[in-house]
């Protein structure tokens, strides 16, 4: 993965998913197929947009008991892709299974917290503390259950990263200093990221909702 930039294609359309991934495939790392995608398209989407030549990072947040986990990632082996990721919040026990249903080549990584989210949203869903504190706690228990990294906002791959030295970190809700928000409430960009600890920069709308996407995945890529 020489290009840290993950472009995130998240449309139902596959014809316009496979033309965008066409565009930028020369200035990206890769491809990031979530669940709108992969839920209008299944595995034949993701093998066809494995045919552009790019690693698919398949993004489904998988998120229910050990053994329903367990057997999900199972049934996603023959697509090989790069990167899963799976819910944290799920416990010890169902990382571990995913990971060890996971095909070798895949990095199995946990979402600790939404970008969407915050701290007001923590505390009305019942959790005490920073988000920092959040993610830290759940990195703690990714690593122990023996997954490859997480995915955890900009603000917190600094800490996480100084924990778990050699763990992959995925930051989504990378923005250029002029970019729109968007619906995301904890946003870096992109030279920051990397600069705290990022491993893989997933980068959507910036890309996918600009007049020219190859130019903007260009003049991210500038700026790392």
């Amino acid at each position: 993965m020489t290009r840290p930039v993950f472009v995130a294609l998240d449309t139902p359309d596959l014809a316009k998913a496979r033309a965008l991934a066409e565009r930028v495939r020369h200035h990206v790392g890769g491809l990031k197929l979530g669940l709108e995608f992969f839920c209008a398209n299944g595995r034949a989407g993701v093998q066809e947009m494995a045919q552009v030549g790019l690693p698919i990072f398949l993004d489904l947040k998988l998120h229910d008991i050990p053994n329903t986990v367990a057997k999900a990632v199972q049934a996603l082996a023959p697509l090989n892709p790069a990167i899963l990721t799976i819910h944290a919040a799920g416990g010890r026990a169902m990382m571990e299974d995913a990971k060890a249903a996971a095909p070798s080549g895949t990095k199995v990584v946990a979402v600790t917290m939404l970008t969407s989210l915050d701290e007001q949203d923590l505390r009305a869903g019942g959790i005490a503390g920073s988000a920092h504190d959040q993610v830290v706690r759940l990195a703690a228990l990714a690593r122990e259950a023996g997954l490859d990294g997480i995915v955890c906002s900009g603000a917190e791959v600094a800490a996480a990263k100084s924990a778990w030295p050699d763990g992959l970190f995925v930051v989504p809700g990378v923005r250029l200093p002029s970019g729109a928000t968007g619906d995301q409430k904890r946003v870096v960009t992109p030279r920051k990221a990397l600069d705290d600890g990022a491993s893989i920069l997933v980068v959507g709308r910036p890309i996918t909702g600009a007049a020219d996407p190859d130019q903007a995945a260009r003049d991210i890529g500038a700026t790392l």
